[in-house]
């Protein structure tokens, strides 16, 4: 019987891969130990998506690695272990798994759980069992929530060629200014359609996770599963696609969330709209409403521009624009896809 071959790896993934054996090999033999940073996942009372990274540590600093989380420039420096053996406990039953060749753990897999968030346990190699939060979404949750992140939750405020190397070496969760009112937009949207999932999907890279978890934390927006992506080479290229990367995961989440149809909320300064537009081409029957918010002037130059905006398809779902979370809310409020503003008490006068 005739057998294909494994298509060739591109030789910078080649080059990558045995720079990363290099410094694997030069961190275990100065006594550095795996560690397992957690990320949030989700899934369904069936099924769940483990979402996480293996990284090597130096011994004193593996708890602070995972509570920090390598920042700034260190988490570019930090050493995953390809294809680490991974061990996932859910509802004390264990399976292993494996780490991708970046060290990230993005794996599916069969589980029981009740809707609502709830906790695995993940371990690589022989490090310490770690705690990951997962978001369950019941069979009754007919609305979910997609959100990007830079311009669209944060005011980036930089030319869009040295965002990457901003997110990389410079980003902590103090750096960065949130867009006025998308915070309450998005918590009254998650108390306007109780159960519904937050999905943070942004093409910055992993490394950076643990930083926007704590923007998002401190600027009291929702919890939620972040999508991000591994920088570098793949099998077949020099850089990963970042449209390709939202466009992949929006297919994906309209197949394990068939019930589900997506509010979806971006900018109009990068390709938000053309992948958008996109995906309600496809799977109408996924979207309630995409919201755009518009960048100022000033934001617009340093993005590189607005996107054309021929991306839209109305009559098909509503597309909603404004400069801020305040005037989206009200055209949402105006469609019957959020509640009122909760009243504010009266101040007596003397």
């Amino acid at each position: 019987m005739q057998t294909t071959a494994a298509p060739l790896m591109h030789r910078a993934a080649r080059i990558e891969n045995a720079f990363h054996e290099f410094r694997e090999k030069r961190a275990r033999a100065q006594g550095h130990l795996p560690t397992v940073i957690p990320y949030a996942g989700y899934g369904t009372p069936h099924r769940i998506r483990v979402l996480g990274r293996v990284l090597l540590a130096a011994p004193r600093s593996t708890r602070k690695a995972r509570q920090e989380s390598v920042r700034g420039w260190r988490s570019f420096t930090s050493v995953p272990i390809a294809n680490a053996p991974v061990t996932v406990e859910v509802d004390g039953v264990r399976t292993t798994v494996r780490a991708d060749r970046g060290g990230v753990i993005d794996v599916t897999m069969e589980a029981s759980l009740e809707p609502g968030m709830r906790t695995i346990r993940i371990q690589a190699e022989d490090s310490e069992f770690v705690e990951a939060p997962v978001f369950i979404v019941g069979d009754e949750v007919l609305t979910g929530i997609v959100s990007d992140i830079d311009d669209t939750v944060m005011v980036t405020a930089l030319p869009r060629p040295f965002l990457a190397a901003w997110n990389t070496f410079v980003l902590n969760e103090h750096a960065r200014t949130p867009t006025p009112g998308m915070a309450v937009l998005y918590e009254r949207l998650r108390l306007s359609h109780p159960g519904s999932p937050m999905i943070y999907l942004s093409t910055g890279a992993w490394n950076v996770a643990p930083t926007l978890t704590r923007f998002l934390s401190r600027n009291l927006y929702p919890s939620g599963a972040l999508l991000l992506t591994d920088w570098g080479p793949t099998h077949d290229r020099w850089f990963r696609s970042g449209s390709e990367h939202k466009r992949n995961n929006l297919l994906r989440l309209a197949e394990d969330f068939p019930h589900v149809r997506w509010i979806l909320i971006g900018d109009d300064g990068q390709h938000d709209e053309e992948l958008y537009g996109e995906f309600v081409r496809s799977n109408p029957e996924n979207v309630v409403a995409v919201l755009i918010r518009q960048l100022s002037p000033g934001e617009a130059v340093l993005a590189g521009g607005r996107a054309k905006g021929d991306g839209q398809d109305q009559g098909i779902v509503p597309w909603l624009y404004a400069p801020d979370g305040s005037g989206l809310s009200e055209q949402l409020h105006a469609l019957g896809l959020l509640e009122a503003a909760p009243s504010q008490p009266e101040v007596p006068t003397e």
